[in-house]
């Protein structure tokens, strides 16, 4: 199960409305890239796809791919706000280890 934490869920809804996006889903997905090996990308869209996990938590639905599903397995997503910015954390359990800024890991 992957779910939002309440905060990161309010950030979900705040970006949803700015951009005209409510109603939609958001798609989690792990791409291959970044110096550990992968990254995170989310994005807004309207229905999960044929093969598609689906979870809801705090009110948002999501959409992940069967690929993404086995790296994403238990992961929390938080919103944080710290001096040095603001953005989404993956609390991910899977992990062996990241790069030095924290934008990719590995498993």
């Amino acid at each position: 199960m992957i779910t939002l934490t309440e905060k990161a869920a309010e950030k979900v809804k705040e970006i949803a409305k700015a951009e005209n996006l409510e109603g939609q889903g958001l798609r989690l997905r792990v791409i291959g890239g970044g110096c550990s090996g992968f990254s995170y990308d989310l994005y807004f869209e309207e229905q999960a796809g044929e093969m598609d996990e689906t979870f809801e938590s705090n009110g948002i639905s999501l959409f992940v791919d069967p690929l993404s599903a086995q790296y994403l397995e238990g992961t929390e997503i938080d919103y944080v706000e710290t001096l040095s910015g603001s953005g989404f954390k993956f609390n991910n359990p899977n992990i062996t280890g990241t790069c030095g800024c924290g934008s990719s890991f590995s498993v």
